[in-house]
């Protein structure tokens, strides 16, 4: 897939552009402009009233079955494992924790976009104390910088700016940001900077009601005689798995895109596969330019959505990337120099 030149884009809707973005953001071939507006989709590519209606329907008791059955996949993982108590037992426990961590921050995604619960209060009550807080995400922090994100993909505001830049990288670059995360690195500093928080008297509040989770954690796991499991399948897959898996997906969803009113040159769309659905992209979260087109569509119905941008013509062949193995392979594909 050919990509355009930071100068390319510099001219591009009059915005000024980060010079370190915008290697991986498709080349004009693959982004037709003449196919919007249709009967059913608007120029921005939002559906029209009637159809927005009805893809913008939060399924309440979905989302309620949905929650509960995390959580109880959660327990059944970790109560299996020490009643297994096996090396393999525990090693299998370790990597579906940290698929256990993925699915919390994306059902709790969804509820900072307020398409969890048609109820707000609900929404924001489940959000924040059945999703975010024990997963070690400040719920309120998350939403304010998230809807930057959206409001502006890679501009000025753009909180996550850091994760997405200087793309293409080299090979052993990549490798090194990995090795970061997966031996504690990363999530150390993420940590420090929860710890900090709490002495903010900005942040007090929320930081103090993450820690105070995993208080009630640690005490529930030690009330059973097993306080070592908060530490080896919850805080340490936090601290490692957690972390190199959140960067491979969100690398895949913006690495190298640029700043544009055109969302497929802010977001990559990449091809769903059974594994990065189990792993990464669960819930249908996958449709991720889908959901940057309209971030009021509730994550199941991101695919139709989708279907209905392919439909038109907005989406093209030539900018869905085949696999995320292909696009994580392009994305480390500068040479080495040196």
């Amino acid at each position: 897939m050919a990509a355009r030149s930071t100068a390319d884009l510099a001219a591009d809707d009059g915005f000024v552009l980060d010079p370190r973005l915008g290697g991986m953001v498709p080349d004009r071939s693959a982004l037709p402009t003449d196919v919007l507006p249709t009967d059913r989709l608007l120029a921005n590519g939002k559906a029209v009233a009637d159809i927005r209606a009805e893809l913008r329907k939060i399924p309440d008791r979905r989302n309620a079955v949905t929650v509960a059955w995390l959580w109880f996949e959660t327990i059944g993982t970790i109560v299996l494992a020490a009643w297994l108590a096996h090396p393999l037992a525990y090693l299998a426990a370790f990597v579906l924790m940290g698929r256990a961590l993925v699915r919390f921050n994306i059902l709790g995604h969804e509820a900072v976009h307020r398409t969890l619960f048609t109820n707000k209060r609900l929404n924001d009550f489940v959000g924040k104390w059945l999703l975010s807080y024990h997963a070690w995400v400040p719920f309120e922090l998350y939403r304010r910088g998230h809807i930057d994100h959206h409001r502006d993909e890679l501009g000025p505001a753009e909180p996550d700016t850091g994760l997405y830049t200087g793309y293409p990288i080299t090979r052993s670059s990549l490798r090194r940001k990995l090795i970061r995360d997966a031996s504690g690195q990363s999530g150390w500093k993420i940590l420090k900077g929860l710890l900090r928080g709490v002495r903010n008297v900005r942040t007090r509040p929320v930081a103090v009601r993450i820690l105070g989770a995993q208080v009630v954690l640690l005490a529930i796991a030690t009330a059973f005689g097993r306080p070592e499991l908060w530490l080896l399948l919850w805080f340490l897959p936090w601290m490692t798995l957690w972390r190199v898996i959140n960067r491979l997906r969100a690398i895949a969803e913006h690495g190298g895109m640029t700043r544009s009113k055109d969302r497929r040159e802010t977001t990559h769309h990449v091809r769903q596969g059974p594994v990065a659905r189990f792993f990464m992209v669960p819930y249908k979260v996958g449709w991720h330019l889908a959901h940057h087109v309209d971030m009021g569509v509730p994550c199941w119905n991101l695919p139709k959505l989708h279907d209905e941008l392919v439909a038109a013509g907005w989406i093209t062949p030539d900018y869905v990337w085949p696999s995320y193995r292909a696009l994580w392979k392009a994305l480390s594909s500068r040479p080495e120099t040196g």
